[in-house]
């Protein structure tokens, strides 16, 4: 279940190879608040992006300034399903033409 608080925050990451946020690209599949901390798994377009570890990271740092008070935040890297842009919005779609 995604936590509509934690994807506003993670609307302000953005891929930096494709210039959207890596929520309308459908990249988290799993953001949620607990009451040990936050914990988000994302994905990326393809497996074998450079930009992994800084994506990651910025996630983090999106959720640390947004939620400061909270424990513990998780934000783990996985590649199962593996992305479709099935999986992007609406908005993501018209932007690239779909």
């Amino acid at each position: 279940m995604n936590d509509n608080d934690l994807l506003a925050a993670l609307k302000t990451v953005n891929d930096p190879e494709l210039g959207m946020n890596i929520v309308d690209l459908g990249l988290v599949y799993r953001a949620e608040r607990k009451p040990e901390g936050i914990e988000v798994e994302l994905t990326l377009s393809t497996p074998s992006c450079p930009m992994s570890e800084m994506l990651v990271e910025e996630a983090r740092e999106a959720l640390r300034a947004q939620f400061a008070d909270v424990p513990s935040i998780i934000v783990e890297l996985v590649w199962d399903p593996p992305w479709t842009p099935d999986r992007m919005s609406e908005a993501a779609r018209q932007q690239f033409g779909w």
